[in-house]
């Protein structure tokens, strides 16, 4: 599609992020996935059980003449910590890191230069721990884990976990938020 970049983001539970991208302006697709680790075609349980590597991630196609990446990248630092290594509150393990993983390589640059800037500012009470890495061994996620959000509000996990970054957005982001 024309006009359209993608980019891949793991902020802890996909459900969260994916419930956070679907809202904003110039957003076209996002599909909860796996990705960076080592086995091919991971299920959610291998994923859970930390063997394979693989980070629970969000694939974001957006529309770069509406939004830039610059803005996408500060929305997702302001809804999940990105000082955490391997967790996100109480989901624990290597699947739940912190990354963005880059389609091309002037994305990496995006991200290095916001991290650089982030820190020096001292937005956060702790080092940023995010890791930038090119995107690899991609896997969507299985059906039912797609707009877990949006079918499901009312599900424990969404109404403690996902809606709060929802509102964060609608409330910082108000600007990009549809």
């Amino acid at each position: 599609m024309e006009n359209q970049e993608t980019v891949v983001l793991g902020g802890g539970c996909f459900w969260c992020t994916e419930a956070v991208f679907d809202q904003v302006r110039g957003v076209r697709d996002v599909e909860s996935g796996y990705s960076n680790g080592h086995t091919p075609e991971p299920t959610y349980e291998d994923v859970c059980g930390g063997t394979t590597g693989h980070a629970e991630v969000v694939r974001v196609a957006f529309d770069p003449t509406v939004i830039g990446l610059r803005q996408i990248l500060e929305i997702f630092f302001a809804v999940h910590d990105p000082t955490t290594l391997n967790r996100q509150g109480a989901d624990v393990g290597t699947q739940y890191r912190s990354g963005i993983y880059w389609t091309h390589p002037d994305q990496a640059m995006v991200a290095h230069a916001l991290i650089g800037e982030l820190q020096e500012a001292g937005v956060f009470d702790a080092p940023i721990v995010t890791e930038v890495e090119p995107l690899a061994n991609y896997h969507r996620a299985e059906d039912y884990h797609q707009e877990f959000f949006a079918r499901h509000p009312f599900h424990g996990y969404c109404m403690a976990v996902a809606a709060p970054k929802v509102q964060k957005l609608r409330r910082v982001f108000a600007d990009w938020a549809r």
